[in-house]
């Protein structure tokens, strides 16, 4: 098993993941993803939250959802780039931001979701799942499974 690595953008936080392979993601185009991103979307990982080891000093940033669940967010202490969140929705798994990916540039997008709210000049590739809001689990957790 490979160790992957990245961190935030000033290198305070580091992590490892422990993982045979780089990680499936997804991009989000919901509102919130563009706001915290500054960008069109996010790109994302869900990952076991067992694989991932972080050293370095986060910050904590929780709210509830409108579902009424906990998101909580952790991002560098420092330079405050976000790293990755948990969600009480789904115990035992961690979204990192993909783009904190050491070798994030050899990372594929293979679904997208909440595209009812994409930027008007991007253009999907037709040959990937997206959903015009969240996807159903199963659905995503599919897309995303390792080939």
């Amino acid at each position: 098993m490979s160790k992957l690595q990245g961190g935030c953008r000033c290198g305070a936080v580091r992590y490892t993941l422990a993982l045979d392979a780089l990680p499936r993601t997804y991009a989000c185009h919901c509102r919130d993803c563009q706001t915290w991103s500054g960008s069109a979307f996010s790109q994302q990982a869900f990952l076991p939250e067992a694989s991932l080891s972080v050293t370095g000093p986060l910050a904590v940033y929780e709210l509830t959802t409108p579902s009424g669940r906990t998101s909580i967010q952790r991002m560098c202490a420092v330079c405050h780039a976000r790293v990755y969140n948990s969600n009480s929705a789904r115990p035992g798994i961690v979204v990192l931001r993909a783009g904190t990916l050491d070798r994030s540039d050899e990372l594929d997008i293979v679904a997208h979701i909440w595209v009812k709210r994409k930027q008007p000049w991007l253009t999907l590739p037709e040959s990937v799942p997206a959903w015009s809001e969240a996807a159903p689990v199963a659905e995503l957790v599919q897309a995303l499974a390792p080939r």
